[in-house]
């Protein structure tokens, strides 16, 4: 148990959460449970639009859209984390994402906020049983009474996740 929670403190510390520096997240809703992703990786925040559907692709890869003449794929969260479907409604919103050179939409019930939290906001998540709900997060914030989970997202969204993100890249535009 100790050396697991020296483990994730290393990890929050290494993600630049500890060390007094403040960071900013874009905070999102998937159920009841509110999400935090560093808004450093945010691109756009578009209205959930239809994708084109990829065959014999994971269920949780909804599609792909064309993002300005680029293949960006588009993982719906609630299924990638088990977490059941849902109608899309008004709220549903799409997040493009940069993600180490690599443009990913993410589908979520809904975008919540913009928030700065400092490291004495932030702790490493709990040891949980699930390896697989442990190395997806980064830690958990808290801002009054609102607790949220810090989404590692580099970690959610690999090369080998069976997403085909590495045919979308991040193109620099060009400047005139």
């Amino acid at each position: 148990m100790i050396q697991a929670t020296q483990t994730a403190t290393a990890a929050v510390s290494s993600a630049g959460i500890a060390g007094g520096e403040a960071n900013e997240f874009l905070t999102f809703t998937l159920g009841q449970e509110e999400y935090g992703i560093g808004i450093d990786r945010v691109l756009e925040i578009r209205s959930y639009e239809a994708v084109t559907r990829i065959a014999n692709a994971a269920e949780f890869l909804k599609g792909v859209i064309n993002l300005r003449g680029m293949i960006v794929p588009v993982v719906d969260m609630r299924i990638k984390f088990s977490l059941g479907k849902v109608e899309y409604n008004q709220s549903t919103v799409m997040i493009i994402l940069n993600l180490a050179g690599r443009v990913v939409g993410i589908v979520v019930d809904k975008v919540s906020d913009v928030i700065t939290l400092t490291a004495e906001q932030m702790r490493p998540a709990p040891n949980f049983s699930s390896s697989f709900i442990a190395k997806y997060i980064l830690g958990l914030g808290t801002v009054g009474q609102r607790m949220l989970i810090l989404m590692d997202i580099e970690q959610l969204m690999p090369g080998n996740d069976k997403v085909p993100v590495n045919s979308a890249s991040v193109v620099e535009p060009e400047l005139s």
